[in-house]
């Protein structure tokens, strides 16, 4: 028998007992009373006799003694001779279940209780609510986790989530409560509030101990938290409706630029409806094709002929008429959308920029999405196949922000594009903290001067030295420098003395539909010249001109 057996008489005497038994509570002397079987006084309860009137197995329940062994035990009436009992070490059966007990309301890799063990001790927060006792919800959001997970390695990631969670529960008092929702997502509740005093002063702690460094693995890394803050008032809203608007919070800290924290307030419920609604949107959006593509023109900063066009997604709602990208193409990179719609731009703007003159060159944004995507090249190498266009007619723009993703697949992915015959552009050079490294690791074709640098022109002088250093970086690498933003002709006269090699800006022209980018190669082959003085409008086209028919009229 798997189980210890034993069989007492009439008068409670030990009669039997199994080796199992012996094993267990070692060899009883048969014959002396249960209760002198005990080494302790844990054990004796395990002997207590059935009850003689019940016929048929009794449970005797289950007992943890003192050597952290569990034994359940069943007893059972033998009419006229005595009883029997058994006795089954539960033990690890016992520790299994609180294992996945433990693991089905626990993060495996924190130790921190999970989303489902947060709801439940929110429902408890809840109760001791009604009976005065305040408490808020915070939600946190690590900013520039993924950045070193896909730097250094899932496994330092793992590290780096683990030395949160200490930082946490160090700044959390045994009242509260520390979880983790998943990914870089963790949650506190803070118990027992005084008022919105006691919550901004967590939530400045949280913020102050998450941005100082952490040491991992010898290397020192920044990071920070994003914080939404969601404080329990009359009426009870319920776990889920407290959840939500700490969240809704958390979007505004992120939104407001990182590293911040923001306290609910009821206007923001409003702004997470039109996300819903906007994200709902979206996506019939891309069914229903209701994306276009608009061009900008780059002109060279010199001559001021056009140099070709950056492709820019427009979304036409059928309500709202265009949208400005702001609002939607953040959303899209959150939801992963970005992916299938830079696909398709990629694969339109390659298709009409093949119909224009054989000089111009197109610049497509590329996503950190894309990037990370094993299909890019491929992708890229389609569109071009496609459309028939020369793949040294095709820029293709990346941010600093994509060279974070994952450092060395993603100038693994630029070097494969560059073997296509592609150029590759920086876009937004100056706004990040470590582009001259990416610039001596990847031969680009191009640096972008992003247009903050711009704007202040003329008034701000001090944006000159900067232009001047980039330019000259760009002719010492062999890198052509583009300024973006210009939209004064003072900008454009500075900018061409400091030495850029191309302008943007809506000085040269704002993004347009295809059928106006026409217009701007058929001025251009006309001589006349954006920003120029003496230029002279070139007449619309005809109604029903088809930008095709306009270019190859031009050609």
């Amino acid at each position: 028998m798997a189980q210890g057996l034993c069989l007492f008489d009439g008068d409670d005497r030990l009669v039997v007992c199994n080796r199992r038994f012996a094993a267990m509570f070692g060899r009883p002397v048969v014959g002396s009373v249960a209760a002198a079987l005990s080494s302790g006084a844990d054990i004796a309860p395990l002997f207590a006799p059935p009850d003689p009137a019940r016929s048929g197995p009794q449970d005797g329940g289950t007992h943890e003694l003192d050597d952290g062994r569990v034994i359940q035990v069943s007893r059972q009436v033998i009419p006229g001779e005595g009883w029997v009992a058994t006795f089954d070490d539960i033990t690890e059966r016992r520790r299994s279940q609180e294992r996945l007990a433990h693991m089905a309301r626990h993060d495996a890799l924190t130790g921190l209780p999970n989303r489902l063990m947060l709801r439940e001790h929110l429902e408890a927060a809840r109760a001791q609510a009604r009976q005065g006792r305040r408490f808020a919800v915070f939600c946190l959001d690590l900013d520039g986790f993924k950045g070193v997970n896909d730097a250094l390695g899932q496994a330092a990631g793992d590290e780096l989530l683990c030395l949160v969670a200490r930082r946490l529960r160090a700044v959390a008092r045994d009242i509260d409560f520390v979880a983790r929702l998943g990914g870089d997502e963790f949650a506190l509740v803070q118990a027992e509030v005084d008022g919105p005093e006691a919550v901004t002063g967590l939530a400045e702690r949280l913020a102050e101990i998450l941005r100082a460094p952490f040491t991992l693995r010898g290397e020192v890394v920044g990071l920070g938290a994003s914080i939404g803050v969601a404080l329990a008032e009359d009426p009870d809203p319920g776990a889920d409706v407290l959840l939500c608007h700490a969240d809704a919070a958390l979007h505004q800290a992120r939104a407001a630029g990182r590293g911040l924290w923001r306290l609910f307030q009821p206007e923001m419920e409003a702004g997470i409806r039109q996300r819903r609604q906007l994200e709902t949107e979206l996506r019939s959006a891309l069914a229903a094709e209701q994306f276009e593509v608009f061009y900008q023109p780059l002109v060279e900063a010199r001559t001021l002929a056009l140099a070709g066009f950056e492709a820019l997604v427009r979304w036409r709602h059928p309500g709202r008429g265009l949208v400005p990208p702001g609002e939607f193409i953040p959303l899209l990179e959150e939801t992963g959308l970005i992916g299938p719609l830079g696909s398709w731009v990629l694969a339109r703007a390659c298709a009409d920029a093949a119909g224009w003159p054989a000089h111009l060159r197109l610049a497509v944004n590329l996503s950190p999405v894309q990037v990370l995507n094993a299909r890019l090249v491929q992708e890229v190498a389609q569109a071009l196949a496609g459309a028939g266009l020369a793949p040294q007619r095709l820029e293709l723009e990346i941010t600093e922000t994509v060279l974070l993703q994952d450092n060395e697949v993603t100038l693994g992915v630029l070097r494969r594009l560059h073997e296509l015959g592609v150029r590759i552009s920086m876009d937004d050079f100056g706004t990040g903290y470590s582009s001259l490294s990416y610039l001596r690791r990847f031969p680009f074709d191009k640096i972008k001067v992003d247009q903050s640098f711009v704007h202040t022109l003329p008034r701000d002088r001090g944006g000159i030295p900067i232009i001047r250093a980039v330019t000259g970086l760009g002719r010492a690498l062999g890198m052509r420098v583009l300024a973006e933003g210009v939209e004064t002709v003072e900008q454009m006269e500075i900018l061409r003395e400091e030495g850029c090699d191309e302008l943007q800006g809506f000085l040269f022209g704002r993004p347009a539909p295809l059928c106006e980018a026409a217009e701007v190669i058929a001025r251009d082959l006309a001589g006349e010249r954006p920003g120029a003085a003496g230029q002279c409008p070139v007449p619309a086209p005809a109604p029903g001109a088809t930008a095709r028919g306009i270019l190859r009229s031009i050609r």
